[in-house]
């Protein structure tokens, strides 16, 4: 089995700009996925896919490959996920190189160790699922939500309101930081999440995301805390 790492890694963030390379306690946030990557043992490629030469260069000194510059078509704030590993395959593809499985980890999700990804890998082989990704549970239970009707403040479902916090089911959300899927599967489909994906389980503490300065703020005392 040929396994892949696709690190999608573009030069254009908007809310905090370079936000890939940006030092994440000492050093480059993007470093952390590379590194998890590494350690894993599990990939025979592990490839930062980029339109910036300088995230190129900071990849490739921190141990990752970058065979090729991403094109102007998914470099844009269009672009999905999909449409880079698509690109990303297709490109190996026509250098003879193919894989069986890859693993998208995105270049700012600090918390990705190797003993996640070994985890989550593991479960995606056993069970034999299209994909796999980690998922975090909601910290306040989903149907206890509320929503405004013009000044006042109402249940979404009123259903819920004498159900006990702990007599309601969990609910998660993805944890955006990476996805293992089976790539036959996801030229197949067309997507990496189907009706044969599983998940495991992160704590809050494990996850945050990193789109403003004080999210970056809670991520390092988080990883400090973890660390």
């Amino acid at each position: 089995m040929s396994n892949i790492a696709i690190i999608p890694a573009r030069g254009g963030s908007k809310r905090i700009p370079h936000k890939n390379i940006k030092p994440f306690l000492g050093k480059p946030v993007i470093a952390y996925s590379i590194d998890a990557a590494l350690k894993s043992g599990l990939f025979d490629e592990i490839m930062v896919s980029t339109d910036d030469w300088e995230i190129a260069d900071i990849a490739v000194r921190f141990g990752a490959t970058v065979p090729f510059m991403r094109s102007t078509e998914t470099s844009n704030d269009y672009a999905t996920t999909s449409d880079v590993i698509k690109e990303v395959i297709s490109q190996y593809a026509a250098n003879g190189q193919s894989f069986s499985t890859a693993c998208c980890i995105y270049s700012t999700a600090p918390f990705i160790t190797a003993k996640i990804l070994n985890s989550a890998y593991k479960q995606f082989v056993s069970e034999c699922f299209d994909s796999i990704f980690p998922v975090v549970p909601f910290s306040y239970p989903v149907m206890r939500g509320l929503k405004f009707s013009g000044k006042t403040i109402n249940m979404v479902w009123p259903e819920y309101h004498n159900a006990r916090s702990q007599d309601l089911e969990p609910i998660y959300h993805d944890a955006g930081q990476f996805y293992f899927f089976n790539v036959e599967a996801f030229l197949k489909q067309g997507k990496i999440w189907g009706k044969n994906t599983g998940a495991i389980i992160l704590s809050e503490l494990q996850v945050q995301d990193l789109d403003t300065e004080t999210d970056w703020e809670l991520a390092e005392m988080k990883y400090k805390l973890l660390h």
